[in-house]
């Protein structure tokens, strides 16, 4: 008898502690979408374990959990991770929704001069203009500019290197434009790819070449 009322008295002593984990859980979860929500740019996951007072792997499980409880309820809003940061995005489901409502963005053009430039920095990082045009075999300055201008790639500091050339990087924008948590996530890019890059370089330059001979030609018979 006495037994069994131990066993009774286990029993309801561990619901009562499983409830009030819930409920701590719970409280967690609330704090951890008000920071993100409020904070509106990424939040590194040591900041957000610092705020809880939590172990980084405790809160990254926590943050894992709302991601698939999110996803689960087909919410309108995700949590990205982006290289050791989370951020609330919208989901990209809705996007034709809300542009309805909110201005929409002005939509950034990448290039195929564009897109080699950025692979090139994208797997070579740090890396500086001579490398990049090294490998492109052309001038990279307005290519790398404009990828500055959509904030898809930063200058990270200077080579210890005479002139002290700048180095460049990829963004967390990049991130967020590919989809990728980290760089670590990159697709492995072959020595063929590097050599498509030079040609199709090559080709841009014989291209050029021949429109500014075709220009100068057409200026003399005008003339």
């Amino acid at each position: 008898m006495i037994s069994r009322l131990i066993r009774k008295l286990q029993h309801r002593l561990s619901c009562i502690a499983g409830w009030t984990e819930n409920m701590e859980e719970k409280k967690y979860k609330a704090i951890i979408e008000g920071i993100l929500f409020s904070m509106g740019e990424s939040v590194e996951l040591e900041k957000i374990a610092g705020t809880l007072g939590l172990d980084q792997k405790k809160t990254k499980d926590l943050i894992d959990e709302m991601r698939n409880e999110w996803e689960e309820q087909k919410r309108g809003v995700t949590i990205t991770e982006l290289d050791g940061a989370y951020q609330m995005c919208t989901r990209p489901e809705i996007y034709e929704y809300l542009i309805k409502i909110a201005k929409q963005p002005k939509r950034r053009v990448l290039t195929d001069v564009l897109l080699e430039t950025l692979s090139i920095i994208a797997y070579k990082q740090p890396v500086t203009k001579m490398e990049i045009e090294k490998i492109r075999g052309v001038s990279s300055d307005h290519a790398v500019n404009k990828l500055v201008e959509y904030h898809l790639v930063c200058e990270l500091g200077r080579l210890d290197a005479p002139g002290r050339p700048m180095l460049f990087g990829t963004t967390e924008e990049f991130l967020r434009t590919f989809g990728v948590g980290s760089i670590d996530e990159l697709p492995v890019i072959s020595e063929d790819m590097v050599e498509q890059y030079k040609e199709e370089a090559e080709y841009e330059i014989a291209s050029e070449l021949k429109e500014e001979a075709m220009n100068e030609e057409q200026l003399t018979l005008d003339i």
